[in-house]
């Protein structure tokens, strides 16, 4: 049979009418099992496939999700996509992935393919240079699309979020720093317009002032999240009068080019200088020197986005409701940062 098998070709097979067959494989109940069971294996052996875009508008649901995150060649959002699609596709869903790499009208573009598409929801990490097109993310909304934000949000009326909290995960790694002997901590920032960076930030500076260490302006750096960054802020840091003698970075991967750079001029790791990333990127432990690092959940943060879209989509009444989960985030200390093993 060909791939254009149609419902009056299962019917003339069944000698039944078509408005039975459509009904039986829209599961309707009036149809009895028996009949529903027949017409969907008749189906199957035919090669029926379903039109979907015909049944999405139809039905009002194209049991489609839209994922926007700013780029997937990372564990941590492709660990986020993982609990996504692991939560909604035993619930009928299927994700549709986009990309912005950073780029708003890229992002802007992924917006309004998903809303043609008819997605069910949108779950999205927005990007770092998402600073002046807030009406297009308004639009989900508009039109009555659950929004999720997740990881990197906006602060908008009725729009939930599932996040770690990025305070409390700097404020443990500098205080571990600091608890190893160090009173000269780097921090290497992403762009601190994202709420995420400035809570990290503000984390550091916390961390800082509670045990009444000053605050040196030399030591804040912002950096892009890439090894080649990182080697170059440590040349930057090491030619400083007052160098410090610890990084805490926001990037798993500036941290390891950091590591790279002190290796190179001599410095020992964690005897001479301590190096913290965050995010735990599989790399960061598998090293001969492990990384110590912040976990922000991923897994976990896209199973709880995709929870709260799949409440919101099956209780109409949860539409507007707004929803802030907030992960807690865990420490993994390894030999970067461990100069007093207990």
């Amino acid at each position: 049979m060909s791939n254009k098998t149609t419902i009056y070709d299962i019917a003339k097979e069944l000698n039944i009418t078509a408005a039975t067959v459509s009904r039986a494989l829209n599961n309707n109940p009036k149809i009895s099992s028996a009949t529903r069971t027949l017409v969907m294996s008749t189906a199957a052996k035919m090669n029926y496939k379903q039109n979907k875009l015909a049944l999405a508008l139809k039905s009002g649901k194209s049991n489609n999700v839209g994922v926007i995150v700013p780029r997937i060649n990372t564990n941590f959002f492709a660990s986020v996509i993982r609990g996504i699609e692991e939560e909604l596709q035993p619930n009928g869903y299927q994700v549709i992935i986009c990309q912005t790499h950073e780029d708003e009208e890229r992002q802007i573009e992924n917006i309004n393919t998903l809303l043609n598409a008819q997605v069910d929801g949108i779950l999205m990490s927005i990007s770092n240079v998402s600073k002046k097109n807030d009406s297009f993310i308004e639009r989900i909304v508009q039109k009555n699309v659950p929004l999720i934000f997740f990881d990197r949000k906006k602060n908008m009326e009725g729009v939930s979020s599932v996040t770690i909290n990025d305070f409390k995960g700097a404020y443990l790694a500098t205080q571990h720093l600091i608890d190893q002997g160090n009173k000269r901590i780097a921090f290497l920032s992403g762009d601190r317009s994202l709420e995420i960076y400035e809570d990290r930030y503000n984390g550091y500076v916390a961390a800082l002032a509670d045990n009444s260490i000053e605050l040196i302006e030399d030591y804040i750096i912002t950096i892009k999240s890439n090894v080649v960054v990182g080697r170059e802020v440590v040349e930057q840091l090491l030619k400083l009068d007052h160098p410090p003698t610890a990084i805490f970075s926001t990037s798993d991967f500036a941290a390891l080019g950091a590591i790279q750079k002190l290796k190179e001029f001599g410095v020992k790791i964690p005897e001479e200088f301590c190096v913290f990333g965050f995010g735990n990127e599989p790399f960061t432990k598998f090293m001969e020197l492990s990384i110590s690092t912040v976990d922000q959940s991923p897994l976990e943060m896209g199973r709880m986005a995709a929870k709260v879209f799949l409440e919101q989509i099956n209780n109409s009444d949860n539409l507007k409701i707004e929803k802030k989960v907030v992960l807690m985030p865990e420490l993994h200390i390894r030999k970067s940062s461990l100069k007093f093993p207990k």
